[in-house]
C-alpha cells in the first residue's frame, strides 16, 4: 500500500456534520417550544463558521466559541427563553452527539479498508464529547487506532501540536507513509502540509479552490480514495 497510515477528519469527511446540526438545533429549540426557521439555521452555521475559523487561528478558545454562537444567535433574533447561552448551549451539545449521521460511502469504504488491516485514526478540532458520542453511535466505531481531538492534544489544526500528539498515539509512523484526508483547505490540507505529509482535499461538491493551498490530490467521492492508497 502506498500510505500505511489514514488521518480522516471527522467533520464533512467520514461524518455528516450539517445533518447533525439540523438535528441538535430541532433538538434544542424543541425544548424551548419554539420553531427553528431556517433562517435561524442560516445565522447559526454563519456565525458558527465564523467561530470555528477564529478557533483555529487561536482568536478565541474552544470554550468560549460554545458559548459565544449561541449569545450571538439569540441576539440576532431577539430569542426570549428561560435558557442563557451556556444552557443553551450545553442542551445543543447533548444532541449533537446524539446526531451520528454518515457521509455517502464513509461505512462502507471504512470497512474495506479495515478488513484490508489499513491503519487508520481521526483527527479533529470537534468538541471531544461529541466526537466522541457520535463515533461510538456509528457504524465505523471500531474502525479506528485511535481518535485525536484538539481538546486532548492542546492543540488544533493547521498547527503542528496536534499532529505532534497523533503521530505519538501512532508510534511515530514514517511521514512519507501517511496521508491526511479532510474537507477543509484551511484545517485539514494545510495543516498536513505544514507538517510534512502528503494530503488529499475531499470535495463532493467540487468547489474552486481560491486559495494558495495545494493538496496532493483531490477526491470528489470516498470510493476514490482507494485509488490512492493502493497506488505505488
Amino acid at each position: 500500500m502506498r500510505y500505511n497510515v489514514i488521518l480522516f477528519d471527522a467533520d464533512d469527511t467520514l461524518y455528516d456534520y450539517a445533518q447533525s446540526e439540523a438535528f441538535a438545533l430541532a433538538g434544542v429549540f424543541g425544548e424551548i417550544d419554539q420553531k427553528c426557521t431556517n433562517a435561524i439555521v442560516d445565522s447559526y452555521r454563519r456565525i458558527n463558521q465564523q467561530l470555528w475559523n477564529d478557533f483555529e487561528q487561536g482568536i478565541v478558545t474552544q470554550d468560549e466559541l460554545r458559548t459565544a454562537r449561541f449569545e450571538r444567535l439569540l441576539a440576532e433574533h431577539r430569542i426570549n427563553c428561560a435558557l442563557d447561552a451556556e444552557a443553551f448551549s450545553n442542551i445543543y451539545i447533548k444532541y449533537l452527539g446524539q446526531g451520528s449521521f454518515l457521509m455517502e460511502g464513509a461505512e462502507k469504504l471504512c470497512s474495506q479498508l479495515y478488513e484490508r488491516g489499513q491503519r487508520m485514526a481521526i483527527i479533529t478540532n470537534g468538541i471531544k464529547e461529541v466526537q466522541f458520542n457520535r463515533i461510538s453511535r456509528s457504524a465505523l466505531c471500531d474502525s479506528f487506532e485511535c481518535i485525536v481531538v484538539s481538546e486532548d492534544a492542546g492543540s488544533q489544526k493547521p498547527h503542528e501540536g496536534i499532529f505532534d500528539y497523533a503521530f505519538d498515539k501512532l508510534n511515530h509512523p514514517d511521514k512519507s507513509e501517511v496521508l491526511m484526508v479532510g474537507d477543509s483547505l484551511t484545517s485539514d490540507i494545510l495543516g498536513g502540509i505544514r507538517y510534512g505529509i502528503d494530503t488529499c482535499w475531499y470535495n463532493p461538491q467540487r468547489k474552486a479552490n481560491p486559495t494558495s493551498i495545494h493538496p496532493k490530490y483531490e477526491i470528489h467521492t470516498l470510493e476514490e480514495l482507494h485509488d490512492i492508497i493502493s497506488s505505488e
